[in-house]
């Protein structure tokens, strides 16, 4: 049937397809995050295949289920199976459903499953060879008793490998007992791999031992991985249980129950743990006095319990057992040790306080605070200085405004009645007062059934006191806009006088105005605004401006007041984002959360409206913002930018439409968190900036003016030396003579140095003399030239202005240029050095003649700059090869060839 209408089958599985990318897109737009475990093919049940951050989506989840019965997601995002599952194919997807049943915010987290073969065979093959080379070796489970008694060497087991049969195997180990602490304890022989003990061992020391044996050819092959063997030592019964104290004292309440705890011995045990030599028995061998016997201990726990009821501070107060430890399980053979337990008897509130008096009468003047008025006396049975004698009185009744307080005295615990709180004599002229009296410590239930307080009445009269006006309510409020005028006037603080229960006469003053914001009228208390007034001012908390008001009678007497001025909120601040720097780390997120704050009233702010500034086309082309919630939204970029820093100005309106424009700094970084990215300067690892203090400014300052004056110190010694008499140096005779325009060699000459006619002396590029040679015209056949040997100048030669060449000239001429020297003063100078220069060129080292000296060519055009090659040729640098950048036609195929090989 498919074969019959393929065209309807394509097109129902590309329907199908649409429909499940929707699908996907649809749920990946509210995922938070996607996750890819990778699995083997086949899952066993109740298997943990991976685990999922879930923090990163949802902090507050009280709800997690997973679209997939088949898989478990546990609070810390572990990821179990619940069945078998075989994966048919190479994915598998479910959905972790988080929500918050408080405020019904969910998120999903979408977890891909996939397998590798490839990756799972190369594990078992892995695995296998491991497992393989770990059945070459045969170890034996080993172990020694602590303490043994030899004979030492002990033998301990013998260390065997397989590839022994093929090869001669060297054995060895190392670790804590060989070449470790404590050292030299085990050794192996190297042939035969038989283990031996040096020496006795303490458990208590070393409780085992972990050592590696090695198998290895003499070449140093290593047939056998490397194996642990674990050496356990055996304990032995050798340390005495010991009490952690050597005295235990222990206080108990008399006419205790039956079965009441006292307290609890302890003791430990150096031995191995969980075996015969730690398990301890407890008991009591002994009572002072010893009878009645009035105390119990618990064989294994050593809780010590009471027996009877019957005890009694009065008759004994301290009881002293002698209790007993012991190990084995308290058998015989056991070792025991002994200790000391006192026990103190405290005492126990038997008997009440009571009042001396029944009633008592005092009196007050009105408006005082902080006064005793009375003291009233008790009577206690109980043990004096004691929790059980010592008083607690309390008001009972008449002191529900809290004017009086009553306390006990220390030494005399008699009680004290004082005035905290000024009383009225316009409100009432007396107060009844029900005190009562307890113990610190509670009475008890068992020594009476009558009443557990005594209590006493006490009469407060009033006296009337001429008193001035009254601050009530102290405090007071007005309302007042932010945006009000300066100038506009509210009402203000209201005193009056408790006599005549009005304001008249009374004068108000202004004591305390944080930022000056109003004034006070002296007369009337209203307030006036002196400065615009600001709600969202630092000053301002809850949106209260707080001034402290005096108000004052004619005599003079005063009160306080406060006045808050509560500031009505107007929108005048747009939202803004606080945080200017935004970090995004390219490899790990795709985008970052920006929050925005409006310092206005909630009725003026949120919900905010996110937008990017259009004013380039970069910014949306770069960025996309997505809103999160009412003061968040997701700043995301697109387009893969570089990784750098970016400005990104968004704009934030409130729901009134005021906004405000935040150019955020964003660096898109290549890092993991964002602290790898702050403390690194280059754009891809990170934007930190570095920021120069004032201190390393003024280093550069003084490095910049120091190379200024080392420059400044060469430019002055280079002008001095330039201005210093020009002297001809000792070299510049230095030169060749070389005869052209012959056509077959001839004899060996000797030119006289008077026989050379300079005309010209010049300057070379750098503006000093360069390479000086001579043309003299000889009878139109030959030309003598005097080629420099080597790269010196005549720095001496420079002209006012110009540039001179010392050159031969066609036909003999010559033009001469004015020179600093002239010729008569070069040629005194070099004639003898010439001179000397060719007698000396005409001979080698046998003093023959040199068979390079003077030849002659044919005439070849003028002189060469690079020099003569010949005997006479004394070069005294490397460098000055200027000239073979300038070669002519005729020269740059051999230089090219050279330059080649």
């Amino acid at each position: 049937m498919a074969a019959a209408r393929p065209s309807g089958s394509w097109s129902g599985a590309l329907c199908r397809l649409l429909l499940l990318t929707l699908a996907i897109l649809i749920f990946a737009s509210d995922a938070c995050k996607n996750v890819t475990l990778y699995v083997p093919s086949k899952l066993d049940a109740e298997k943990l295949i991976g685990r999922v951050n879930l923090k990163e989506c949802f902090t507050a989840a009280n709800l997690i289920h997973s679209s997939d019965p088949d898989f478990q997601i546990l609070e810390d995002g572990s990821v179990y199976t619940t069945n078998s599952i075989l994966l048919s194919s190479e994915k598998r997807s479910f959905t972790i459903l988080l929500s918050n049943t408080e405020n019904q915010e969910k998120k999903k987290i979408f977890v891909f499953l996939e397998h590798q073969t490839k990756v799972l065979k190369k594990r078992q093959t892995k695995e296998t060879v491991l497992r393989r080379a770990k059945r070459r070796w045969a170890p034996i489970p080993c172990s020694m008793l602590e303490n043994s008694l030899g004979p030492f060497p002990l033998f301990l087991q013998q260390v065997q490998s397989d590839t022994a049969q093929n090869y001669t195997i060297y054995y060895s180990i190392r670790g804590p007992g060989v070449d470790q602490e404590p050292r030299n304890l085990f050794y192996v022989e190297r042939d035969t791999g038989n283990l031996y003990c040096t020496r006795a061992v303490d458990r208590e020391q070393y409780e085992s031992f972990e050592i590696i044996a090695f198998a290895t050819t003499p070449d140093g092959y290593t047939p056998e991985l490397p194996l642990p063997l674990i050496i356990k030592i055996e304990d032995e019964n050798d340390n005495y249980p010991i009490f952690t104290e050597e005295t235990y004292t222990f206080t108990i309440f008399e006419n205790c129950r039956v079965g009441t705890t006292v307290g609890q011995v302890c003791a430990t045990d150096r031995d191995e743990p969980d075996t015969m030599h730690t398990r301890l028995k407890y008991s009591i061998i002994g009572q002072v006095p010893p009878s009645p016997t009035l105390f119990s201990m618990h064989p294994t726990t050593g809780v010590i319990t009471t027996t009877s009821s019957q005890l009694d501070r009065e008759l004994i107060d301290k009881y002293q057992l002698k209790i007993k430890v012991q190990d084995m399980d308290g058998q015989y053979f056991g070792l025991q040790t002994t200790s000391t337990c006192i026990i103190n008897i405290d005492d126990v509130n038997d008997h009440l306080p009571t009042f001396t008096r029944t009633s008592y009468v005092a009196s007050v003047e009105e408006n005082t605070v902080d006064v005793e008025i009375l003291r009233v006396t008790v009577e206690d049975k109980d043990l004096v200085n004691t929790a059980n004698w010592r008083a607690n009185y309390t008001i009972l009744k008449g002191n529900e405004n809290g004017n009086f307080k009553i306390v006990t005295d220390a030494k005399t615990n008699e009680g004290i009645l004082c005035v905290v709180k000024p009383l009225n004599y316009e409100e009432k002229q007396q107060v009844i007062l029900q005190i009562g009296v307890v113990n610190e410590a509670p009475f008890s239930r068992e020594a009476s059934s009558r009443s557990a307080m005594s209590t006493a009445t006490v009469t407060v009269n009033v006296r009337d006191q001429d008193e001035g006006p009254e601050c009530n309510p102290p405090i007071q409020t007005v309302r007042m806009s932010e945006n009000a005028a300066v100038g506009t006037t509210s009402n203000g603080y209201k005193a009056y006088d408790p006599e005549t229960r009005s304001s008249s006469g009374i004068r108000y003053k202004k004591l305390t105005d944080p930022t000056g914001w109003v004034t006070i009228d002296e007369n009337t208390g209203s307030i006036r605004v002196f400065r615009s007034l600001d709600r969202e001012a630092e000053t301002i908390r809850n949106g209260i401006y707080n001034i402290t008001v005096l108000a004052s009678d004619q005599a003079g007497r005063t009160c306080t007041g406060t006045l808050g001025i509560i500031l009505q909120d107007v929108n005048d601040n747009g939202p803004f984002i606080p945080k200017k720097t935004v970090i995004i780390c390219k490899p790990t997120m795709s985008s970052a959360e920006i929050v925005a704050v409006d310092p206005d009233e909630p009725i003026n702010g949120p919900p905010f409206d996110f937008s990017l500034e259009s004013s380039t086309s970069d910014v949306q082309r770069m960025w996309r913002l997505n809103k999160i919630n009412d003061t968040a939204a997701r700043l995301s970029y697109q387009n893969d930018p570089a990784f750098g820093s970016y400005v990104v100005p968004i704009t934030v309106r409130d729901r009134l439409g005021m906004s405000s424009v935040t150019s955020l700094d964003v660096v898109l970084c290549d890092c993991i968190t964002e602290n790898d990215c702050t403390h690194r300067a280059d754009p891809r690892i990170g934007g930190g900036g570095v920021q120069l203090g004032k201190w390393a400014i003024l280093a550069i300052l003084l490095g910049i003016a120091l190379l200024f004056c080392i420059l400044f110190t060469l430019v002055c010694g280079a002008s001095g030396i330039s201005k210093q008499p020009k002297v001809i140096p000792d070299d510049l005779a230095q030169q060749n003579l070389i005869v052209s325009n012959t056509e077959a060699p001839g004899d060996d000459k000797v030119y006289s140095a008077n026989g050379f006619t300079t005309q010209t002396v010049g300057a070379s590029a750098q503006g000093v003399c360069g390479t000086m040679g001579s043309g003299v015209k000889n009878g139109g056949q030959e030309t003598i030239e005097m080629v420099k040997g080597g790269h010196q100048t005549l720095e001496s030669c420079r002209g006012a202005g110009h540039h001179h060449t010392l050159d031969s000239c066609k036909g003999g001429h010559t033009e001469v240029d004015n020179c600093r020297y002239t010729y008569s003063e070069w040629h005194s100078f070099t004639q003898p050095r010439l001179g000397e220069k060719v007698y000396l060129c005409n001979q080698d080292e046998n003093h023959k003649h040199a068979q390079d000296y003077v030849l002659t060519y044919n005439y070849e055009g003028r002189g060469s700059v690079a020099g003569s090659v010949g005997c006479c040729s004394e070069r005294q640098e490397e460098d000055g090869l200027e000239f073979l950048d300038n070669l002519e036609p005729k020269f740059r195929t051999l230089a090219e060839a050279c330059m080649k090989r």
